[in-house]
């Protein structure tokens, strides 16, 4: 008999979760789950209000989930035992969100896999496991290229009054917000990265301005000095990309790999493919 899976991709800000049910596949998507922003009971909260009601009660027998900030063992044994609680009946597997990119982008194949989303990292997998691994520090220490880097760069430009006249009208039109409430967002409400992230639009809304143009360089740039670099297998094997990030400027990954002389795999917006294909 055909065992009913569950696959989910969660990162800080969404998750998606993929439901195999003999043959048919059905997606859900849900808010985002960290466990560096939310506990145990929050984490089993969400899924019982955003979760459990589409899956029109299926019994699952297999959860496979790959999330941001599972790294750490701690972590990863909350986010266990919240899904347990949720999925009682279910074998429940729990890896980092750079396994599921790594396992997505290049299922069994040797390769580079990178995550440009929310948040950012990137490692080297043999095609069986993951080799070698950047550590991830979060958006106030590291998350090079990722949203809420881009989107801390565009608010630096306007804080600091970087912006021309053209651009700055364009972020007052399109925000409507002033520097108090930018700052009490950032130091005093909850999910900062998130909202640092939601300002990389800006960029995408407004490419061709040099300004513009720059942040969005120097940012991928950062990333690709500051991990990429580090592996020498980059120089090997194609370097493969996923998330909102990289899919949305995937020209300046394309220009940035040329000049590096790096081979350039796939880019993709999300890793859910080649998940079912590696479980299958």
């Amino acid at each position: 008999m055909t065992k009913v899976q569950l696959i989910a991709d969660a990162g800080s800000t969404k998750a998606e979760w993929c439901l195999l049910n003999n043959g048919k596949i059905k997606t859900v998507l849900t808010s985002g789950v960290s466990p560096y922003f939310l506990n145990g009971d929050q984490i089993a909260a969400l899924l019982g209000k955003e979760l459990l009601p589409k899956l029109k009660n299926a019994v699952i027998d297999e959860v496979y989930y790959y999330g941001t900030g599972c790294l750490n063992p701690d972590n990863q044994k909350m986010v266990q035992k919240s899904l347990k609680r949720v999925f009682k009946e279910a074998r429940v597997k729990v890896w980092h969100d750079v396994e599921g990119a790594a396992r997505g982008l290049c299922v069994r194949q040797k390769g580079i896999a990178c995550i440009l989303g929310t948040g950012s990292s990137s490692c080297y997998y043999d095609g069986k496991a993951i080799r070698k691994n950047n550590p991830g520090l979060g958006y106030v220490l590291g998350d090079e290229g990722s949203g809420a880097y881009l989107g801390r760069k565009v608010v630096q430009y306007y804080l600091y009054n970087t912006f021309d006249e053209d651009l700055r009208a364009r972020f007052d039109a399109t925000y409507v917000t002033n520097a108090n409430e930018i700052l009490e967002r950032v130091y005093k409400q909850p999910l900062p990265n998130r909202y640092l992230a939601g300002f990389a639009k800006f960029l995408a809304d407004n490419r061709g301005h040099y300004m513009v143009e720059n942040i969005i360089e120097d940012g991928l740039n950062d990333f690709f000095f500051t991990h990429l670099c580090k592996f020498q297998e980059t120089w090997k094997y194609p370097v493969n990309f996923v998330g909102s990030i990289a899919f949305g400027f995937k020209d300046v990954i394309k220009e940035l790999c040329n000049s590096y002389s790096f081979e350039l795999g796939k880019i993709l917006q999300k890793p859910m493919k080649g998940l079912i294909e590696y479980h299958s």
